[in-house]
């Protein structure tokens, strides 16, 4: 039977409702920076939940998003403040086997591809968090790449640590097989396969949209395609997959410079559901799953329980 690896659910929408300040462009980073505890004790949250991945949460911690708000100079104390509040959940929890996960996010915007650097750009960014993290991380992982370019960027930054590299991408939610920069899956799976990912993962896209691309991904990571468009030879190395969906209504309304307060939370996705469109992906080829915005611990919770009734984990 597949061995899966349970991630940690959402941070950024979770720490909204724990906190009382309002909501700042720099959210991640703005919490990260006040009210370091939460995030320390939402990390061990979602570890009592069954999850063994949890991520550190810097993900809008990169230089472009500090420079834009004109506080460059606090990228090194917020990465250090995320890893404190990482390692201290692990110390706290006391559960056997729990890695975390360097986040590598989008440099500027989320779903936005069009405001994405040059890759000499992006690399030189990329290699710096890298460089910040290295020390804490067990594997690091790509988040929300909406673009095959920036992607790449990410990835090659994390493959040249010699660490494991998870690369997620989002992709559309109503044009299925294409991500959000409308360049297709498959390619992308090629690409990032030839850069030497560990895994591709789907995230913070609806459920549905997940599912429904589910067959491309399942059959890129298996058959590995090359630019344009034909068979190619497989990986040295075997193609983890998974996903980890969103729990938004919709993210048309998130633009760069938008507080995330503007993003609305289905009432569809209860963590029941949730768990049962997780499962489907299990069932059809997953090793990696877990949730993104709107997933919470009791999500992860009904997930684990889930994966163990099944005999996924133990």
């Amino acid at each position: 039977m597949t061995k899966i690896t349970l991630l940690d659910g959402g941070m950024g929408q979770e720490l909204l409702r724990r906190s009382s300040r309002l909501a700042t462009r720099l959210w991640s980073a703005d919490i990260m920076h006040n009210e370091p505890s939460l995030v320390r004790d939402l990390h061990r949250d979602f570890i009592l939940a069954g999850a063994r991945v949890i991520t550190l949460n810097n993900y809008t911690a990169t230089p472009e998003r500090l420079t834009r708000e004109n506080v460059p100079e606090q990228l090194e104390s917020l990465h250090s403040a995320a890893i404190r509040a990482a390692t201290q959940a692990v110390e706290i929890a006391q559960c056997d086997g729990v890695k975390i996960a360097g986040c590598l996010p989008p440099l500027v915007a989320s779903y936005q591809p069009e405001v994405i650097l040059t890759y000499p750009e992006a690399l030189a960014s990329y290699r710096r968090l890298v460089q910040l993290q290295y020390n804490a991380c067990d594997v690091f992982l790509c988040e929300t790449m909406a673009s095959i370019a920036e992607a790449s960027a990410a990835c090659t930054a994390g493959v040249e640590s010699g660490k494991p590299v998870w690369v997620a991408l989002t992709v559309s939610d109503s044009h299925f097989g294409l991500l959000r920069s409308g360049e297709s899956l498959t390619k992308a799976v090629a690409v990032l396969s030839s850069l030497g990912a560990h895994a591709i993962l789907l995230n913070c896209s609806q459920p549905e949209a997940i599912s429904a691309c589910w067959p491309d991904l399942s059959w890129a990571a298996k058959t590995t395609v090359n630019a344009s468009g034909q068979k190619a030879s497989l990986p040295s190395h075997t193609l983890e997959i998974g996903a980890y969906a969103n729990g938004f209504v919709s993210i048309d309304s998130l633009h760069p410079g938008v507080t995330v307060d503007v993003l609305e939370a289905r009432m569809d996705l209860n963590p029941q559901e949730y768990a049962e469109v997780a499962m489907q992906w299990v069932t059809n080829g997953a090793s990696i799953i877990g949730g993104c915005c709107e997933i919470g611990p009791a999500h992860i919770q009904v997930l684990h329980d889930s994966l163990c009734e099944k005999g996924y984990l133990v």
